[in-house]
């Protein structure tokens, strides 16, 4: 099958910041396109747009993408943007169409390439003001706070459990938050300040905040675990809100109770969209992040749900699941909604 094409695929192996100085030379001050299986007159019309992101992707993942495009009975592509951020390479590719199986094409290649990718109908725009509203938990930071204060506690096993079943969707949150919580009754306080101090942000938490901040994007937390970290977080890095759940502490010592509503799953899509409304944001300009079941709901409320190192069931249901990268794959995907710069 031949394919016809105004862009010539590197036969060298070429980074992807090298491939673009090369056509940002070559076609000055025209959008590199290419076509395959089609006149290049044809009017072209995105369907949906294809990012691919990884630390080590170059020009080499071109002829095969190109081939398994072909494959799928994609008739038009352009080239839309491609760059670098904070080390991990993007291309961004719009295709004419969407058939049954490319989904399922496109995440076996990328499992071989060894990088992440997005197949959506639209990127939220990052030229216009928009929200991200992130989970806490194994999202912005590394740990769940809560197995972390029970295992200083002595009961980590216990907790640790039931906080696994819980984000696999396996267990009500509500009562298995009360649950958790109750074995720490009698555990003094300076346990959460211990885990407080040495809360592991995510990698590439620190850059996303800095890049939707200069992009004029609000970025806030909605957390299934305690305001106590939450509140931390956002005084120290920048957060514009944060909703979590307020654990009881009479005389420096935890009841072993949460007090107030639990933000659950609906809570947080709630929050999403109250967020949206009081910045004058359209939903269309949402993101949210997660890790765990209950996040899922907030991210079918959000524009785009992405997942970060996700349980299987939120994998599968989220519109991106980033496995190879970490949060700074989320503002690739955002700067990859930008047109490409000539």
């Amino acid at each position: 099958m031949e394919t016809t094409k105004t862009l010539q695929v590197p036969t060298n192996s070429l980074s992807i910041m090298e491939w673009k100085s090369y056509l940002l030379t070559e076609f000055k001050k025209t959008q590199p396109l290419f076509f395959i299986n089609a006149k290049i007159e044809e009017a072209f019309t995105a369907k949906s747009e294809l990012v691919l992101m990884g630390e080590n992707l170059t020009t080499s993942v071109l002829t095969p993408l190109i081939e398994l495009l072909v494959k799928q009975g994609i008739t038009q592509v352009t080239l839309s943007n491609l760059g670098c951020v904070e080390a991990v390479s993007f291309i961004r590719i719009s295709v004419n169409a969407v058939t049954e199986n490319l989904r399922a094409a496109i995440k076996s290649f990328s499992t071989e390439q060894g990088c992440d990718f997005a197949l959506v109908a639209k990127l939220p725009d990052f030229s216009e003001p928009g929200l991200v509203l992130m989970d806490m938990d194994s999202t912005t930071i590394q740990i769940e706070c809560i197995d972390e204060i029970a295992r200083l506690y002595g009961v980590g096993e216990q907790v640790s459990a039931v906080t696994a079943a819980a984000m696999r969707g396996e267990l009500d949150f509500n009562g298995s938050l009360r649950t958790r919580v109750g074995k720490l009754e009698g555990a003094p306080e300076s346990l959460i300040k211990e885990v407080a101090d040495n809360m592991p942000l995510m990698p590439g938490l620190i850059p996303l905040i800095t890049g939707l901040k200069a992009a004029n994007w609000k970025v806030a937390i909605a957390s299934g675990g305690f305001t106590y970290f939450a509140n931390r977080l956002k005084d120290d890095h920048g957060f514009d809100a944060a909703y979590a759940n307020t654990l009881e502490i009479i005389d420096n010592t935890l009841t072993g109770q949460v007090t107030g509503e639990i933000v659950n799953a609906d809570v947080k899509a709630r929050t999403l969209k109250e967020l949206a409304a009081q910045y004058n944001i359209p939903i269309s300009q949402t993101v949210a992040i997660g890790d765990g079941a209950n996040d899922l709901v907030m991210m079918a409320a959000s524009s785009m749900g992405i997942a970060i190192h996700a349980k299987p069931i939120v994998q599968e249901k989220a519109s991106v699941a980033l496995n190879h990268l970490n949060l700074e794959g989320a503002l690739c995907l955002l700067m990859a909604s930008l047109p490409l710069q000539v």
